[in-house]
C-alpha cells in the first residue's frame, strides 16, 4: 500500500482538472502496468460512463495480462521460447505489436530497444521493489556484446523466433501507450466523446472538459506538484519519461530503469523528458519516442527529437536546466515564474 501511495504521489502528470460542483465528471481510478491509472469522463450519465470506463478497466488488465514482461504471460512465453533457440506461436494482436516496436526501434537508431529485456532484469527491475546491487560488470558487457536487437525477430506464419538468443522483449516502453490508443478506441465505439486517459503519466485527451480544454501537469522531477501545466486537446497525448519512479540509490548515484543499450548502463545526466503527440497512434508515440530522446542524453536529444518526428519536446538534465523545443514552449505555463528554459528551435 505504501508503494502505490507513493506512485499515487508521483505520477509523471497530475490531473489538474478537478471535479468541481456538480459538473457531470466521472473519474475511477485503478492499479495496474505497475503504476495508478486514471480514466476521466465529462459530460455523459454516470450509469454511462461507469459501463464504458469498466470495459476499458478490463481492457488494461488484459493487456497487462498479455504483455508482462516477469510473469507469466503471452510474452514471457515467447521470451523463453527465445532463450532456449525455440519458436513460439504468438497471437496477431503481438505480431503486429512487435511488428510496430520493430519499426520504432530502427527510427531511433535502436535508441528505443524493447530487445534488453535481459539488461533490465539483470539491474533488477523485473520486480516490484529494486535492490540496490550493481551487477557485475562482466555479465553487463556480455549483454551489450550479443547486441540483442528487435530485426532478430523473424515472424513466419504466426510463429515468433530469435536468431539471437539473448532478445529478451519487455514492452514496458511501449505497453502503456498502447493501452491509451486501446482506450480511445474503446470509448469511441461507445459514444463516448469526452474523455482523459492517464496511464502513470501518460495522458490522452479525448474532446474538452466541458467548454475549455483539459488541463494537465507535468510532474517536477525532484519536487513535489508540477513543473508545468498545459491545455490537451483532443486527439493530442503528452508522455513523461523519468528517473524518479523506477530507480534506487547506491551511494550518492541514481541508477534508474532507463538503461542505455549501447552501454549496458542505466541512463544518468538526464532527470526526465516530456514529448507532445498527437493523431492515429498518439498514445503510442507518447511512451516509445520519448526514451530515444531520454537516452540520447542533453547533448543528443534535439537531434534525436528531430529523428523521431517530434516538434513539442521537454528535457530536463542532471542539474535540473530545461531544454525545450521552441513548438512546446509556446504551450507551457511554468508553475515557478522564475524559470527561464533553454530553447532549441
Amino acid at each position: 500500500m505504501a508503494a502505490l501511495i507513493h506512485l499515487i504521489a508521483i505520477v509523471a502528470v497530475l490531473l489538474l482538472a478537478a471535479c468541481e460542483g456538480k459538473e457531470p465528471l466521472y473519474q475511477e481510478q485503478g492499479y495496474v502496468f505497475g503504476t495508478l491509472v486514471e480514466v476521466s469522463v465529462y459530460g455523459e450519465t454516470e450509469p454511462r460512463a461507469r459501463q464504458a470506463v469498466s470495459e476499458v478497466m478490463h481492457e488494461f488488465q488484459r493487456l497487462h495480462d498479455m504483455l508482462h514482461a516477469w510473469q507469466p504471460s503471452e510474452l514471457s512465453e515467447m521470451n523463453a521460447a527465445f532463450a532456449k533457440g525455440e519458436s513460439d506461436v504468438i497471437s496477431a494482436e503481438l505480431v503486429a505489436i512487435l511488428q510496430d516496436a520493430t519499426q520504432l526501434s530502427h527510427q531511433s537508431q535502436g535508441l528505443f530497444n524493447p530487445a534488453i529485456g535481459g539488461l533490465v532484469q539483470l539491474w533488477g527491475f523485473h520486480a516490484d521493489e529494486f535492490k540496490p546491487v550493481q551487477p557485475d560488470e562482466k555479465l553487463i558487457a556480455q549483454w551489450v556484446a550479443a547486441n540483442p536487437q528487435m530485426s532478430d525477430i523473424a515472424i513466419v506464419h504466426g510463429r515468433a523466433e530469435s536468431k539471437n538468443k539473448s532478445v529478451q522483449v519487455d514492452l514496458g516502453g511501449y505497453a502503456k501507450g498502447y493501452a491509451l490508443d486501446r482506450a480511445a478506441e474503446l470509448l469511441h465505439k461507445q459514444g463516448i466523446s469526452n474523455a482523459l486517459i492517464n496511464i502513470g503519466g501518460n495522458v490522452l485527451a479525448l474532446g474538452q472538459h466541458g467548454d475549455r480544454p483539459w488541463r494537465v501537469g507535468i510532474q517536477h522531477p525532484r519536487k513535489s506538484g508540477a513543473l508545468a501545466t498545459l491545455d490537451l486537446h483532443d486527439g493530442e497525448a503528452i508522455g513523461t519519461s523519468g528517473d524518479y519512479q523506477r530507480y534506487f540509490m547506491l551511494g550518492n548515484v541514481r541508477y534508474c530503469h532507463l538503461i542505455n543499450p549501447r552501454s549496458g548502463y542505466p541512463m544518468q545526466g538526464v532527470q526526465a523528458v516530456t514529448i507532445l503527440t498527437r493523431g492515429a497512434r498518439a498514445g503510442v508515440l507518447s511512451d516509445a519516442d520519448s526514451k530515444p530522446l531520454f537516452i540520447a542524453g542533453a547533448r543528443g536529444w534535439r537531434a534525436a527529437a528531430t529523428q523521431m518526428g517530434l516538434s513539442d519536446a521537454m528535457l530536463v538534465d542532471g542539474q535540473g536546466k530545461i531544454h525545450i523545443t521552441a513548438e512546446l514552449q509556446k504551450r507551457l505555463e511554468f508553475t515557478d515564474k522564475s524559470i527561464h528554459p533553454e530553447v532549441d528551435p
